[in-house]
């Protein structure tokens, strides 16, 4: 039994978190009124044994002491102004396997419109693990966070407010797998970019349960089993190049509707549904097909952003209102100046946006 292990009580109703002993049998029992009970070691099981709530002591000790410190846990003192990290002090057979993490955690949830947000970067591998941790700007990157990921561990990096939102929409992380003072399997440095979904950060529901963390979180993996994560940014007018050429090539092949002027020149009208840009989505889910819909809606802009009373149509379609919701949250965050309405509903319906560019 450890602290931060979740137990009951065997002879009473209740139970909560560990959060400390007293002596070798009684156990301080943290319940959800937020008050600690002593209890018996023995009247007391282990329910959830979550191993990443072991927390580093932010104090270090005097000398005299530190000889009487395991080495595992000599490691783990850091001083009282560095970050804290949250670890498991032992390695484990599966941790042999590198997998690595982004985590995102609002610091209000019961005000989540008004909450800043921590970002985490989770180490379940029994390799230390040189990082750094940059986001996109223009053509460039911008880092962040970097340092030193020891095993078995979640490192806070930063905090951030929504303000920075529009600047988190695409981050690199890259890595140096290593273990000191001791032999191991080498492996490759990785570099993965990841696309975050800044719109998530508005719904408290998607932060979900997970095994890091006691609160909800959203998590990005960046390394899952040694295989670093892939995904796919590709500029839309290249695609839309590919996709004319292979049409040019095979009538047969499904049409690839291009964003197009309507009968008025100060009208582009770009049609937004999946089957009309895209020959397949074979192997998308609907995550990575709204993130290419929002890539065409931004490169649309930024191409017209200038051309002041140009008027934009985006047919979205009526359906749950996620696409709709997107291009509204992404004109207030990054086109605070354009206006946006709905589209005339006798040729749109319900479906379809109008940008004015101011």
């Amino acid at each position: 039994m450890k602290i931060g292990d979740k137990v009951r009580f065997i002879h009473e109703t209740g139970g909560g978190v560990v959060t400390g002993f007293r002596g070798k049998d009684v156990v301080l029992v943290k319940g959800e009124d937020g008050f600690e009970i002593p209890m018996p070691i023995r009247e007391c099981v282990a329910i959830d044994t979550n191993e990443y709530n072991f927390q580093k002591k932010t104090v270090a000790p005097k000398e005299e002491s530190k000889k009487h410190v395991q080495p595992a846990v000599a490691k783990s003192i850091i001083e009282e102004d560095e970050p804290l990290i949250l670890y498991r002090p032992k390695e484990r057979p599966e941790g042999e396997r590198l997998n690595v993490s982004l985590a995102y955690l609002p610091m209000d949830e019961k005000s989540l419109s008004n909450s800043r947000f921590e970002a985490y970067i989770i180490n379940d591998s029994n390799y230390s693990i040189y990082f750094t941790y940059s986001v996109v700007e223009g053509r460039s990157w911008r880092l962040r966070s970097s340092g030193l990921l020891e095993p078995n561990s979640k490192l806070f990096m930063e905090e951030f407010g929504r303000e920075e939102l529009n600047e988190m929409g695409r981050v690199c992380v890259q890595l140096i797998p290593f273990k000191e003072e001791k032999s191991f399997a080498p492996k490759p440095a990785v570099s993965v970019e990841r696309r975050i979904d800044t719109v998530k950060f508005y719904k408290l529901h998607l932060f979900r349960e997970n095994p890091f963390f006691d609160e909800g979180a959203l998590l990005y993996d960046v390394v899952v089993d040694d295989k670093p994560v892939k995904e796919i940014f590709t500029d839309a007018n290249e695609i839309q190049r590919v996709i004319l050429e292979k049409k040019k090539d095979d009538n047969t092949q499904q049409r690839v509707a291009q964003p197009k002027l309507a009968k008025s020149d100060d009208i582009i009208e770009v049609d937004l549904h999946a089957h009309n840009l895209l020959e397949t989505t074979a192997g998308m889910n609907a995550f990575d097909i709204l993130n290419y819909q929002m890539d065409v809606v931004r490169k649309t802009l930024d191409a017209h952003v200038k051309e002041r009373g140009k008027k934009i149509v985006f047919i979205h379609g009526k359906g749950e209102g996620v696409l709709r919701n997107a291009i509204a949250q992404e004109l207030k965050r990054k086109y605070p100046r354009c206006l946006s309405q709905d589209a005339s509903f006798q040729k749109y319906g319900f479906g379809a946006t109008m940008v004015i560019i101011k």
